[in-house]
């Protein structure tokens, strides 16, 4: 028998301990070199654990919602082993069910007959899905429950009966917040239906920064609106060749990069942060891209923004927004930044105040272009206009630099020819 361990990967310095998720093998599966294992949640990223050599996963050491830490023992492979003789798999921590036992126990009880009994995968299906065993006719032996049964069921819209709060699992992390399903009739009121899943690394840490920014900045924002007709004419008119030359659309995202840029270049306060009784200034310009993902609001960093070509931003907010979608974006892309841009437009927002993310001072807030009537010399027309909003940190930052810094990223957007001029 030849053993290879398998470990826990390098976390950052920030980052002391991560949760394990769920694994993709059981004990005595085999596995092939460099399939993903099992992923591993930090506080700021998702990362995923390959096999490091071919073989049998003879033992899981850590379970699914275990703790760990950098470099700890996880589980083991026999390169030399068959599959279907291995030990028997950890046990999830704090002795929380794994989600399907947790969904059988509660599949089973629904009903005392055979019939009424779920096998292990319809169960988790039947979790998954809010689905009450009753309501699935079973197929399989003795009436049990099947696979494919639930599958038909939720296929055919079957009616949905929640489980009591108590027989959710309080200790294994979910990738996707159930939903809970709305009554089907006035008497299904009374159910008064309520879930609790525990909050993810992710999200309690993102919880955390941000009550960190509301009770350590003295945080004000700054209002101004820009005329996008001139960006929206520019790009218009160079979409099609741009996307010929260089493989990718250009968006709006990066003219608001450039006209940040162009904005901290004039008033570097906004580029720096607090440390202590200290304020630092940062000749370097790693703008945070904010960007929502299945887990929770992440924000990766364009290093070196002022050097950056629109088509070089555009590509990489794409490979951003790709990775925070798949759970891929590493810590080193999420680690650092000077300055944030939030883009609420996105969602359709019209004004908001966005948080500033620490250890920064400052931030934009994008939000949706409509078309809408202002006064220009003297007359009422129409304009597709969007509110630009920036919060930032009044220890440092007076109103003076904030306001004529969101003026300058208006100028810039408002007469691109700006940014090429730097004026």
């Amino acid at each position: 028998m030849a053993i290879v361990e398998v470990k826990v990967p390098q976390l950052s310095e920030s980052v002391a301990e991560a949760t394990m998720l769920t694994w993709k093998k059981k004990a005595g599966e085999a596995v092939a070199v460099d399939e993903i294992l099992i992923e591993i949640e930090t506080d700021k990223v998702v990362l995923e654990v390959p096999a490091p050599s071919a073989g049998v996963l003879a033992e899981i050491i850590q379970g699914d919602g275990a703790t760990v830490v950098a470099d700890q023992l996880i589980a083991k492979i026999d390169t030399e082993g068959k599959a279907g003789a291995a030990a028997p798999a950890a046990a999830p921590a704090a002795a929380a069910p794994a989600p399907a036992a947790a969904a059988a126990a509660p599949a089973a009880a629904a009903g005392g007959s055979k019939g009424d009994v779920a096998m292990p995968a319809a169960a988790k299906l039947l979790a998954d899905n809010n689905l009450s065993v009753s309501a699935v006719a079973g197929t399989g032996k003795d009436g049990r429950v099947t696979k494919g049964d639930v599958l038909s069921a939720v296929a055919g819209g079957a009616k949905a009966a929640v489980a009591a709060p108590s027989s959710i699992p309080t200790g294994v992390p979910t990738k996707a917040l159930p939903q809970v399903a709305a009554p089907a009739a006035k008497e299904d009121l009374s159910g008064r239906p309520e879930q609790r899943v525990p909050m993810s690394r992710l999200r309690a840490r993102v919880a955390e920064r941000l009550l960190q920014s509301q009770s350590t900045n003295a945080i004000l924002t700054t209002f101004n609106e820009v005329n996008m007709a001139p960006v929206m004419d520019l790009r218009k008119k160079f979409q099609d060749s741009f996307t010929k030359e260089h493989g990718t659309k250009l968006g709006f995202m990066s003219f608001f990069v450039k006209a940040a840029v162009h904005a901290l270049k004039k008033y570097p306060v906004l580029n720096a942060s607090v440390d202590g009784n200290d304020i630092v200034y940062h000749g370097y310009f790693d703008i945070g891209i904010a960007v929502g993902s299945p887990r929770g609001l992440v924000v990766p960093i364009l290093r070196n923004a002022d050097q950056m070509s629109f088509a070089d931003i555009e590509k990489k907010i794409a490979e951003f927004g790709k990775k925070a979608a798949e759970g891929k974006l590493g810590i080193e892309e999420m680690t650092g930044g000077t300055f944030s841009i939030s883009n609420g437009g996105t969602f359709g927002s019209m004004l908001s105040t966005p948080i500033i993310n620490p250890p920064q001072s400052a931030i934009l807030g994008v939000h949706a272009t409509k078309d809408r009537a202002v006064v220009e010399n003297g007359q009422i027309v129409i304009r597709p206009m969007n509110y630009l909003a920036m919060s930032y940190d009044h220890r440092i930052i007076d109103g003076r630099e904030a306001v004529l810094g969101l003026v300058a990223m208006k100028e810039a957007l408002e007469d691109p020819s700006r940014l090429l001029f730097d004026i």
